[in-house]
């Protein structure tokens, strides 16, 4: 084991009884309620500590970042979907590209992606109102995935056609679900089974797609013709300060990166905010009061969006109760400090924003789901790791301003024609990889 035996945390049985009964996402909290901010747990041959109050998120994050890194946590996703992808990658290698990534995600620069987004919304829009004639119901995680994966991969590749939008979404999907199923069932590679070969197929074809795309535009470039202005072009063309530019598998990294970073998280919060508007008429009533009296009949734009800060609060409140990536990992590289205990190299941690963002020393009655704790006057108080959806420190993720963009303007323009009314209970939260509504999100979309 590679954590101190001083730190609290429960018998690996009574962990695996309550997963049995609760699910990974509640039993941590029962965990934590029980045990402590910090506290220490044994899955199988696998040990981690988790941490939940805010300054021990700030500690790995910021005040002791040097001490972790992303080690053995990610060796599966390195492995099997991003490969050197800024997700995964770690040292020099992680710096250089952040480095060379970073000016394609400043506030400014996702901005050049608006028209397209408010494109494909406005396709959804037609969609919808078909939907909403026929009275069928729908999975409005399905929905929210086939909008946010038009736009991601119009935005890495702006010469994908619509059929290799749907075919590459369908194989870096397959690749999501294998590289998470793995994580809690390790299966041989060499093994002849059903999701090995689907897991194989689908790699070998989105790589060979992005390989393909390269060489078409090195050609291109050899040629002396411009290339598409899309965010794989730019990755082409930055140079580092020695002139370097990245090698042609790193760029491949990088594309399915960006798609598997952008789409489905996007996906989840779009979808997890129409759920919680279903169950909250008060909010979704301020929010449609909003849209009308700032929008009329007039179009989203950029600049509408300035006057639009109650739907940014109510997308800022989803993300809180519903983060996309509820927990992640982080690996101690030194002996360190956190939470009051000492970790030991290789020590596995795994911060919670699902239940950070519920920590009752931060949040007054954390469950309901009220936009104006996002008010600026309530966030120029708040502790700064209080919430931290995209992580926090240096390594937050680096399409933060795409995502939340994204967010703002689909649920403004969708908003202000439909209300989404959920079937069944409310939906049951659970952890597959990333945040999941249980059984779907059965949806019958309404206009107002």
């Amino acid at each position: 084991m590679t954590t101190t035996p001083r730190i609290p945390g429960p018998a690996p049985l009574s962990v695996l009884r309550g997963l049995s009964r609760r699910g990974f996402l509640d039993e941590m909290g029962h965990q934590w309620r029980t045990h402590g901010d910090t506290f220490a747990v044994r899955l199988g041959p696998q040990s981690m500590v988790l941490v939940v109050h805010p300054d021990a998120v700030r500690d790995v994050h910021l005040t002791r970042r040097r001490s972790f890194d992303k080690r053995k946590s990610y060796d599966g996703v390195r492995r099997y979907l991003t490969g050197d992808g800024l997700i995964a990658s770690t040292g020099e290698l992680w710096k250089r590209q952040r480095k060379l990534m970073a000016p394609f995600f400043t506030p400014r620069a996702v901005q050049t992606y608006a028209d397209l987004m408010l494109a494909d919304a406005d396709r959804v829009v037609s969609h919808w109102r078909g939907l909403a004639a026929s009275g069928v119901t729908v999975d409005m995680g399905e929905e929210m995935m086939e909008l946010t994966a038009s736009i991601i991969l119009r935005a890495v590749f702006s010469t994908a056609a619509e059929e290799d939008i749907v075919r590459l979404k369908s194989r870096v999907e397959t690749m999501i679900r294998y590289t998470t199923r793995r994580a809690v069932l390790p299966v041989p590679d060499w093994a002849p089974t059903p999701a090995n070969r689907r897991y194989r197929e689908a790699r070998d074809e989105v790589h060979a797609y992005i390989d393909d795309l390269i060489a078409q535009r090195r050609a291109r470039e050899a040629a002396g013709e411009p290339v598409p202005d899309d965010l794989l072009g730019h990755l082409m063309a930055a140079r580092d300060s020695d002139g370097g530019a990245m090698r042609e598998s790193l760029l491949r990294d990088e594309a399915i990166t960006m798609f598997f970073a952008g789409h489905e998280t996007t996906a989840r919060t779009l979808a997890a905010a129409w759920a919680a508007l279903a169950a909250h008429p008060d909010v979704a009533d301020r929010l449609h009061a909003e849209l009308d009296a700032e929008l009329g009949e007039g179009p989203v734009t950029l600049e509408a969006l300035k006057r639009l800060p109650y739907t940014l609060q109510v997308t800022k409140e989803v993300l809180r109760l519903y983060p996309a990536a509820p927990f992640y990992m982080r690996d101690a590289v030194e002996p360190v400090e956190i939470g009051g205990w000492d970790l030991t190299p290789g020590t596995a941690v795994m911060l919670t924003p699902y239940w950070t963002h519920r920590h009752p020393d931060f949040w007054g009655d954390p469950e309901r789901f009220d936009p104006d704790r996002f008010t600026p006057e309530a966030e120029a108080t708040r502790h700064p790791q209080a919430y931290f959806p995209f992580a926090t420190g240096e390594r937050v993720c680096i399409g933060n301003h795409f995502s939340l963009l994204e967010s703002h303007l689909l649920l403004a323009v969708l908003a202000r024609r439909f209300a989404p009314v959920v079937v069944g209970d409310p939906p049951r939260w659970l952890m597959a990889g990333v945040l999941s509504p249980e059984g779907g999100l059965p949806t019958v979309i309404r206009e107002r």
